[in-house]
């Protein structure tokens, strides 16, 4: 062990050693470094406890859905380690940790039934514990998954009804634990859950029409747009619950988060330029704009027409209870392609934005190439979404909520590969300066969260994907540290830790 620790340490120093100073104490003081789970992802113990099923539970099931045919009825099954997962964060020395509760723990029926005693204590106790270690609870209420009876019952996020469900599921949530939590954020990348859920139908419930992809059911020019608008309704509920009689007498904040990606033209000509403008206005004001300042991009009306919903009056109202922050899930970034004007062919199509993004210009990939499909490395891409979102939202504090790397995982993989992960390391390493170099310009940014605390369920991707700093073995769920966890580890207790200075 201790020979594997020194080699460890012998690479990291020799990865840094070109590295210029820039250390723990360059962030401030009451930054929040953390790690970040959600979970379906994590936490196995699908039908124990009075827990019922969610969307993921029945979706996973099905032959076809999943890379591997892989579930997440055991994951990491966090649900009974939680202790030994706590003392993972211990030991790296974050003072937060971001995670996600179940709605179906919570409440197996939604409003429909009561309250689950067991899902509650459940929480309390992982919530407890992070206390007891200086670890900041950090809590999503919505990670993609939901109770199955909603979808069943009414169409989940197609329906208006789901407003109501989820204030009450977010009100509970904070009669429950928000004496204690001081972090909230009501969803994790709706705008990821709507266009896979409901546009390309690769998520459930597995709605879309051709030609963004073959479901049975579904219609990608109108529902993703009806349940975004529902979606962002039911954030201003819990929002509107939380400012009115919770958050005096807690003294915490709400927010929701985003995924992000930076967007670059192809070409430098105006139709790519503006193209890459509305790829951006079609991925993340299209939530935030109407969070924010209570209407969708003047884009994406001009686009859509009447196929975009419009807030009603007491809709606009509710919306006036503003979020405390944003929450930022950066990984990747790629060219955009202006497909208004002239057809496109090949690479990925942003539908209704008639944006063609690529990863590749004249053969050459915008950034070195990971294990995950259409992810590249492009540290560069940190700095400018961070300022994208700083000059569009009057610098409203930002989290980076998530940011990792992944590596590929099968049977020819070795154990020792998996946990030698210095590109995991350069990834972090040029992520973390990059934003660095955006709060050196005044953006507003209070924590950064590294995904994954273990390797856990990739959602479509199964297991065959790793972004943990803590590598997993699914037979015997031992959890092993990797270099990266080393590096992370050495980063916040050594203030002589290099990271690139740009």
């Amino acid at each position: 062990m201790e020979r594997r620790k020194g080699v460890q340490l012998l690479v990291l120093f020799r990865l840094l050693s070109l590295a210029a100073c820039l250390d723990r104490s360059h962030f401030p003081p009451s930054f929040l470094f953390g790690t970040s789970t959600s979970s379906y992802q994590i936490e196995g113990a699908y039908l124990e406890d009075n827990k019922s099923l969610s969307n993921w539970d029945v979706f996973t099931h099905i032959p076809g859905h999943i890379k591997d045919g892989s579930n997440g009825d055991i994951a990491d099954d966090h649900y009974h380690r939680y202790m030994e997962d706590i003392e993972l964060m211990h030991s790296l020395g974050v003072n937060s940790y971001r995670f996600s509760i179940s709605w179906s723990r919570i409440l197996p029926r939604g409003r429909f039934g009561g309250i689950n005693p067991q899902g509650v204590a459940f929480y309390n106790k992982l919530i407890d514990a992070l206390l007891l270690k200086g670890i900041q609870p950090f809590v999503t209420l919505n990670h993609y998954d939901i109770p199955q009876e909603l979808e069943d019952r009414y169409g989940a996020w197609l329906s208006a009804q789901i407003q109501k469900d989820f204030g009450y599921f977010a009100e509970v949530c904070f009669e429950e634990f928000g004496d204690r939590v001081k972090y909230w954020t009501t969803f994790n990348e709706p705008n990821v859950m709507v266009k896979f859920g409901y546009g390309n139908g690769k998520y459930p419930p597995n709605h879309c029409s051709q030609p963004f992809g073959n479901c049975s059911s579904g219609d990608s020019s109108t529902e993703p747009y009806v349940a975004a608008h529902n979606v962002i309704l039911s954030h201003a509920t819990a929002v509107e619950v939380y400012k009115t009689k919770y958050q005096a007498k807690q003294g915490g904040s709400i927010g929701i988060v985003m995924a992000t990606t930076w967007f670059e033209p192809l070409r430098d000509v105006p139709a790519d330029r503006a193209a890459a403008r509305r790829a951006q206005s079609f991925y993340v004001p299209w939530f935030l704009d109407p969070i924010i300042y209570g209407d969708y991009p003047p884009a994406m009306r001009q686009i859509l027409g009447s196929r975009l919903p419009r807030f009603s009056t007491s809709d606009k109202k509710k919306l006036q209870h503003k979020s405390d922050f944003i929450g930022v899930n950066h990984y990747t970034s790629s060219y955009a392609k202006d497909c208004m004007f002239s057809p496109c062919e090949g690479g990925g199509s942003e539908g209704d934005a008639s944006v063609l993004t690529t990863g590749e210009r004249n053969g050459l990939a915008i950034g070195k190439p990971t294990a995950m499909p259409n992810f590249y490395v492009v540290p560069r891409g940190m700095e400018k979404i961070v300022m994208y979102i700083k000059k569009r939202y009057k610098n409203i504090p930002m989290f980076i909520t998530e940011n990792g790397y992944p590596q590929g995982s099968d049977h020819n993989t070795s154990v020792k590969d998996l946990l030698n992960d210095k590109d995991r390391v350069e990834y972090l390493r040029s992520y973390l300066s990059s934003l660095h170099k955006a709060m050196r310009q005044g953006a507003d940014v209070r924590g950064y969260f590294v995904w994954s605390l273990i390797d856990n369920f990739e959602w479509l991707y199964g297991y065959t994907l790793r972004f943990g700093l803590y590598h997993v073995n699914y037979e015997t769920q031992e959890r092993t540290p990797k270099l990266s966890a080393t590096w992370y580890q050495e980063f916040l207790e050594d203030s002589q830790v290099l990271i690139q200075k740009t």
